[in-house]
């Protein structure tokens, strides 16, 4: 079977895409990162290097951030598949 490497996904074009549909289902909440980062239990600085994309986003914490958003998690993922 071949090898096959993963590229970083830090600062790519898919991992920007996430970001930008993250901060726009925000916005439209109408949340500030430290509103969203206190319905986390996290420091605001969480939400501030995932948005400054400094800090990739795994599925479970995609999950819990819509989900504490009021937002259908599948919806904002089919967002990003468009």
């Amino acid at each position: 079977m071949p090898k096959t490497t993963l590229r970083k996904t830090l600062r790519s074009k898919g991992h920007r895409a996430l970001i930008d549909i993250l901060v726009e289902a925000r916005e439209r909440a109408g949340l500030t990162q430290r509103d969203l980062a206190a319905r986390l239990k996290r420091p605001h600085s969480f939400i501030g290097r995932i948005e400054a994309g400094e800090r990739r986003v795994d599925v479970i914490e995609f999950i819990e951030i819509t989900r504490v958003m009021g937002l259908d998690p599948n919806h904002l993922f089919a967002k990003l598949l468009e």
